[in-house]
């Protein structure tokens, strides 16, 4: 894994395998979607509301997964000063935030017909809110340190990942919430010890996982080669008025 923590060969990997990842997670989610909205049957009690299942889920998925790629990258900047890691958390923060803010409008739609209203503060919606609260936190102090460091290496940048380390504590909360408190919302239906949904329900499901999960991996590829052009740039632009002012 220290191989791809430079630049050039991470460039390299990237340049083939971002598109791979967009156009086939981009066909296998619309796939999943259109098997989710017109072929799965109604659920029992819940009628038509149980298909927004099929982007709910994947979006919860995805927002706690991108907060994880954050708090491992920040482990990785803070322990073996990897180039790409600081990077690599960047490029996660913004879709992170996008598919945490899905989850929880989707939820709100499926929560309005189930539980009579749009919001609850029970412990897996106000822990999913306190998430996007602190991935808007994480990329306002981020933007911060990258203004303060200068490109210089003062320490500053150290501030976001220790930022993101202590934010992984907010997961597992999230995760156990529904097991740890009286809540209103259900359940987790696939664990570990198999899945309490029916196969009519979970493969389309686990298909739009997928296909969203490659999505996301596409756009953070996107993200890290969109954040180093833009370092490059500015490091020939330092160079060039260096050069000029000597």
């Amino acid at each position: 894994m220290h191989g791809f923590a430079n630049p050039a060969r991470f460039l390299r990997l990237a340049r083939w395998l971002m598109p791979v990842c967009l156009v086939a997670g981009i066909a296998i989610a619309f796939a999943a979607l259109s098997w989710g909205l017109f072929v799965a049957p109604a659920e029992r009690l819940q009628g038509q509301t149980v298909r927004i299942v099929y982007l709910h889920v994947p979006a919860a998925w995805l927002g706690m997964s991108g907060w994880m790629g954050i708090a491992a990258a920040s482990f990785t900047e803070l322990v073996w000063r990897h180039p790409l890691a600081g990077i690599a958390a960047r490029a996660c923060a913004v879709p992170g935030a996008v598919f945490t803010a899905i989850c929880l409008i989707t939820g709100s739609l499926w929560g309005r017909p189930a539980w009579g209203t749009w919001w609850v503060w029970d412990g897996r919606l106000t822990s999913m809110l306190v998430l996007l609260f602190l991935y808007f936190g994480w990329m306002a102090l981020s933007q911060a340190s990258e203004a303060a460091d200068g490109g210089e290496g003062s320490g500053a940048l150290r501030a976001p990942a220790i930022f993101g380390l202590v934010g992984a504590v907010n997961i597992p909360i999230i995760h156990y919430s529904v097991i740890w408190w009286n809540s209103q919302h259900q359940p987790p239906s696939i664990t570990t010890g198999g899945s309490a949904m029916s196969g009519a329900f979970l493969w389309p499901l686990l298909i739009a996982m997928l296909g969203f999960t490659l999505i996301f991996a596409g756009v953070v590829m996107a993200r890290m080669r969109a954040i180093l052009a833009n370092q490059q740039a500015e490091a020939r632009l330092r160079r060039k008025a260096m050069a000029e002012g000597n």
